[in-house]
């Protein structure tokens, strides 16, 4: 009888043991955490679903939104301060954030991904492409740990004007990359300057790297990147190769856009490039994917009157690469409450909510987004094949070194060089110089 009854008890034991550890959306009810975001499309999704991840958990969220210029200062400051005023972050996935975990103002979130307690069994991290994950490990080897979660990608494509490409090119849309440059040059021609061939970031300004990096990639194809330095350094921070053969073919083609643009090229950025072609004064532009969505907005001059298409490769039926950045939600070393931030973390990229999320943005980062009808069917269906065509061989644009901001203007400014009629290989090599100072 006693061992009868020892046996009942040691399973009820068991029992409470398990239901004890299991994940429960409610662990962290009653808390309140402080979100620190810009004003994006992303925070239009996470407001949308905001009210279901109060009723789901129990916890408040306290939104501190603000315009993006503003944001980037109050990032740093509210992650350097003493005590943590907010709890989760919009994390811009470059130089900034990698620059704020070599500062130790960074949570790292294997501690939680991987811990069954406080992370739901549905939520899958596999479903990112490990191509998005790889931008959120620092600091870049083998076992980094992750440093946020993707919330939000863009890659760099082709965005053409059917009616210009039409009118023009007979309707002919480039198969490499070199026809892109003549075709785009000869639509300015033939429009005697009406019509800009086409339209890219052209301003000296680092933010400009990912594009850059996307069209590059083109060129550098299936060879191999390597982080922390990405392509630009061969076997480490002392063997910059801006004068490899398939960097400079991939500069001087960035440039050969830039001289299909208006003549004031330079002074444009990616409002300025992005609002020309909606306004249909461009037949080409080559830039971030997730301007997709705002050229098909049903005010916009351009709706309609789209076509979408990865990057042209090198040879006709090649194969196309490009590059990708993105934002995150990550979560302050000084946060408040880390438990429940992680909660919210998780809830708003999990795969029930990010469809939803997403299609406020259109650049869901899991691959099972683009396959859920949620999302898909708020999105131009050309738009959505050449994105996903470019997830395919995409990768990430950033460079895990302190003060990279510097290199990246001096890549801007090679393309300038040659822009401006300089050789490829001699603009390279002064970078190469420029580069090596830098590390000094």
């Amino acid at each position: 009888m006693l061992s009868k009854l020892f046996s009942i008890f040691f399973s009820i034991s068991l029992l409470f043991v398990g239901s004890a550890s299991a994940f429960d959306w409610k662990a962290h009810s009653g808390k309140t955490i402080t979100f620190l975001m810009s004003e994006h499309p992303v925070l239009k999704g996470i407001r949308s679903v905001l009210p279901d991840f109060e009723r789901d958990t129990g916890i408040k969220v306290k939104v501190n939104a603000m315009a993006e210029d503003v944001y980037f200062d109050k990032m740093e400051v509210a992650l350097r301060s003493g005590k943590g005023v907010a709890d989760v972050h919009f994390c811009p996935m470059d130089s900034t954030a990698f620059n704020q975990y070599l500062a130790g103002l960074l949570e790292p979130l294997d501690q939680f991904i991987f811990d069954s307690n406080q992370t739901s069994s549905s939520y899958d991290i596999a479903d990112f492409p490990d191509g998005f994950l790889q931008s959120t490990r620092f600091p870049g080897g083998p076992g980094s740990n992750h440093y946020c979660i993707p919330a939000s990608f863009e890659s760099y494509i082709l965005f053409y004007n059917k009616n210009h490409v039409n009118k023009y090119l007979g309707g002919k849309v480039p198969e490499t990359f070199d026809d892109l440059i003549f075709a785009a040059n000869k639509v300015k021609k033939m429009s005697n300057g009406d019509v800009m061939g086409m339209v890219v970031r052209g301003k000296r300004t680092d933010t400009a790297i990912d594009t850059i990096t996307g069209v590059v990639y083109n060129s550098w194809g299936s060879r191999s990147v390597n982080y922390p330095q990405n392509i630009w350094f061969e076997d480490g921070w002392q063997s910059p190769q801006m004068d490899h053969p398939a960097i400079q073919r991939g500069l001087a083609q960035y440039a050969g856009l830039m001289s299909a643009g208006p003549d004031d090229i330079k002074a444009y950025d990616w409002n300025e490039a992005g609002t020309a072609f909606q306004q249909n004064l461009s037949a080409f532009f080559v830039d971030a994917s997730l301007f997709g969505p705002w050229f098909e907005e049903a005010d916009s001059p351009s709706k309609g009157n789209v076509g979408y298409a990865v990057l042209p490769p090198q040879v006709k039926g090649g194969k196309s690469y490009t590059a990708h950045w993105q934002w995150g939600l990550g979560m302050p070393a000084n946060a408040p409450e880390k438990g429940a931030a992680w909660y919210f973390i998780q809830y708003m990229t999990n795969k029930m909510n990010e469809p939803k999320i997403g299609a406020f943005h259109g650049g869901a980062a899991r691959m099972s987004t683009w396959s859920n009808n949620v999302y898909t069917k708020t999105l131009n269906p050309d738009y959505v094949s050449a994105t996903l065509e470019s997830m395919k061989t995409t990768r990430s644009s950033v460079v895990m070194k302190e003060g990279w901001s510097k290199y990246a203007l001096e890549i801007v400014d090679t393309i300038h060089r040659i822009h401006g009629g300089e050789a490829a290989l001699q603009s390279g090599q002064k970078a190469n110089s420029k580069f090596l100072n830098y590390n000094k």
